[in-house]
């Protein structure tokens, strides 16, 4: 008997959930920003807490899974109203980089390393920041990022064609990385940190804290940003 019922409530808290879902609507499921997620993973919990005490009357989990849809709906409703207060739930996006140059101050407020950079340029299928003429951090933590047009790729001030002594095969190497030269990617281009240094110093660096970051392609192309 008790096995029936726990397959019952089952059932009957899957389709509110299922129910409660909808009403909140696409928008909400689609992009899920940080309160839709918040709304979501309450409503899970008390679901789950519904189905793991059978004693528990049903109207205990379905009347707060109800009042955090409503709760939903209504700031829904207000944001279309108020940019302020959708704002204020919503958040801003954050531009990353700007007409090609990284925005370390905003990366460092979103506790956003290079590293999670590199990552979400890879899902947008670009290997190179190089590459980038705006990268835009979405409230919903999603990246979407502009390319440059083919013209900028070749002549970009922040890009520097090598010698052809430097060429191989695979994705563009980071040599500098917040300060920190990566000596294994110099030995992979047959390079040493005194070559690097030259190369700086024709560019205006003095020293390698001062750059940012620092990546080369295997075309020979270096792509140089310092930090500000």
């Amino acid at each position: 008997m008790e096995i029936l019922t726990i397959f019952l409530r089952t059932v009957l808290i899957y389709f509110v959930v299922f129910l409660m879902l909808r009403i909140m609507g696409k928008r909400e499921i689609g992009k899920l920003s940080l309160f839709d997620l918040v709304i979501s993973i309450m409503i899970a919990e008390i679901a789950v807490f519904v189905l793991e005490d059978v004693k528990k009357p049903l109207v205990s989990g379905i009347l707060p899974m109800g009042t955090l849809v409503l709760i939903q709906v209504v700031i829904a409703y207000i944001t279309l109203k108020s940019r302020t207060i959708r704002v204020l739930f919503d958040g801003k996006p954050s531009v990353l980089i700007n007409k090609g140059m990284i925005n370390r101050n905003e990366m460092k407020k979103h506790r956003y390393n290079l590293d999670d950079l590199m990552l979400q340029l890879r899902q947008n299928k670009i290997m190179n920041v190089a590459d980038v003429e705006f990268a835009i951090l979405e409230p919903s933590g999603k990246l979407s990022v502009v390319e440059k047009d083919k013209n900028e790729k070749e002549t970009g001030a922040e890009v520097t064609k090598l010698n052809n002594k430097i060429r191989y095969e695979g994705l563009p190497l980071p040599l500098i990385m917040d300060g920190k030269v990566q000596d294994e990617n110099l030995e992979k281009i047959g390079q040493t940190r005194f070559w690097l240094k030259n190369q700086l110093q024709e560019q205006g660096a003095r020293d390698f804290k001062e750059i940012f970051y620092c990546s080369i392609d295997h075309r020979g192309r270096m792509f140089l940003d310092r930090k500000r």
